[in-house]
């Protein structure tokens, strides 16, 4: 891509940015948290939590801004160019599905408890049922569509979001929120590993954004100031709220900020608006992965929408924790491993990238052996009877960095060695 080609501005960058945080999983992430912490261990949490985010998207972001090229070419050089289409496309494929079935289930128990205040009952299984195949369908046949809820669904979510900020902030739920001590414990690591899940995607594939930025500093401009600001503040509404009307469910909680039936719609529509992203951006990965044809484009974007929506009716929102400490652990090792192939073994030079044909094993392995360490401490918690490991949402980044980094001079001195015999 020619620099003439590379016209996005800073501003516009953090804008794209700040939007994607400005919907209901701040709200949830909010949600959870002060469920187990303080008010202040909250928002601590938080900005740990988005500083290292903020950090892997500016090393992930230069990247793509200097070669001109998304994540998944760029990523090609250390995974392969096989490699890397194929383990992206899991890891997309695995969080979008699961972010469809937490917003469909969001979904869903907004319209059932909408549907209570007119003393129509549905369970939520189905109501969340019927919400995701509507999603589903709209993702397939109308991609328009989802301009349009963009225009009118995220003004609405901020507005309602600062009218209950505005409306809870009273003497009261001040007193209350100073007086909060959460019944159940939650470790700042648990808050880190809840908080780094809600976003480690967006900061692995931020170069899929910033490719069309001119220079380095458009990338740290646009994520410092696209993402901790708004992160922040829908986390911190999303713990305020809670605690302003006593309920950690968060379709409650929309219910209560106007009238059932404004929440209600708002939140229906918030969640519908991000559910066709996650449809349409599982059914490319599962292209990808599956090497499916483009002519069956659309009824990939419909399985993605399918399985989300069964993930919905078994009640995937009931384990937001453990799914968002799985995103914690699976994603950021990606950035790990990529990290250390451009900014260790290529110094930050772009001339010294190069594609890899096929499949890189030493960058696969390094990703792997990251992700599955990272991991355990998410799937021996399904199992109490089993010795538990705290969680530890950077350990993976970190082992798959030094994998990578220790395999790769260790094979270069091998190579060294052979050629001189």
């Amino acid at each position: 891509m020619s620099n003439t080609e590379k016209t996005q501005s800073w501003f516009t960058l953090g804008i794209v940015w700040a939007g994607a945080m400005i919907s209901i999983p701040g709200l949830l992430v909010g949600n959870t948290l002060i469920t187990g912490m303080s008010l202040s261990q909250t928002l601590v949490v938080t900005l740990v939590g988005y500083a290292i985010i903020v950090a892997i998207m500016i090393l992930q972001g230069i990247q793509s801004t200097e070669l001109g090229k998304s994540t998944v070419q760029v990523a090609s050089q250390v995974f392969g160019s096989k490699g890397s289409r194929t383990i992206l496309s899991i890891i997309l494929t695995i969080a979008c599905l699961g972010w469809f079935g937490i917003q469909a289930n969001v979904c869903g128990a907004a319209v059932a408890n909408l549907l209570a205040e007119f003393d129509i009952a549905i369970p939520v299984p189905i109501a969340s049922l019927i919400s995701g195949l509507v999603m589903v369908v709209s993702a397939m046949y109308g991609i328009k569509v989802l301009r349009v809820l963009s225009y009118i669904a995220v003004p609405l979510l901020v507005v309602l979001c600062v009218y209950g900020l505005v409306k809870a902030l009273n003497g009261e739920t001040l007193q209350l929120i100073s007086n909060y001590r959460p019944e159940q414990d939650m470790s700042f690591m648990d808050g880190l590993a809840v908080t780094m899940g809600s976003f480690a995607l967006g900061a692995v594939i931020a170069g899929d954004y910033s490719q069309f930025s001119a220079k380095r500093s458009d990338v740290w401009k646009a994520a410092l100031f696209g993402i901790i600001p708004a992160g922040v503040l829908m986390i911190s509404v999303g713990a305020v709220l809670t605690l302003a009307y006593q309920t950690n469910d968060v379709t409650a909680v929309f219910l209560n900020i106007a009238t059932p039936l404004i929440g209600g719609i708002v939140l229906i529509l918030a969640a519908w608006k991000t559910n066709m992203v996650n449809a349409i951006s599982g059914g490319f990965a599962l292209i990808n992965v599956f090497n499916v044809s483009k002519e069956k484009e659309k009824w990939a974007v419909g399985a993605a929408g399918l399985i989300g929506t069964v993930l919905a009716v078994v009640g995937i929102l009931d384990y937001f924790t453990p799914v968002m400490s799985v995103l914690s652990a699976m994603v950021p090792p990606v950035a790990g491993v990529m990290i250390a192939a451009y900014w260790v073994m290529n110094k930050g030079d772009k001339s010294r990238w190069k594609e890899t044909e096929g499949v890189n094993r030493l960058g696969v392995l390094s990703w792997l052996i990251g992700s599955v360490i990272a991991c355990l401490p998410v799937v021996l918690s399904f199992f109490p009877s089993l010795p538990q490991v705290s969680n530890q949402p950077l350990i993976g980044i970190v082992i798959s960095f030094v994998i990578y980094v220790v395999g790769y001079r260790f094979t270069v001195t091998k190579s060294v060695i052979l050629e001189e015999h």
